[in-house]
């Protein structure tokens, strides 16, 4: 991880974007402290957030994802 001071950063703001889309992270630090960080966004799905929630359930609850069901049709206003 690359450290760039904060008078460094404000410069070379775009520079520092093209190397966080290239997988980079950068942190930005204020006195040698780190303040921020600049990390490559990562998407995720919601499944992807709560697979660990799944995974770790209690063996004794009773929890499944529930069906898909066909759309119901709604009648116009």
């Amino acid at each position: 991880m690359r450290s760039v001071q904060v008078v460094e950063a404000k410069a070379r703001f775009s520079a520092l974007l093209e190397a966080v889309e290239g997988g980079e992270t950068i942190a930005i630090t204020r006195h040698g402290r780190i303040v921020a960080r600049l990390v490559p966004d990562q998407p995720r799905m919601a499944a992807d957030v709560f697979r660990p929630f799944w995974n770790d359930a209690c063996e004794d609850a009773d929890l499944s994802a529930p069906s898909d069901l066909p759309v119901e049709p709604v009648a116009p206003l």
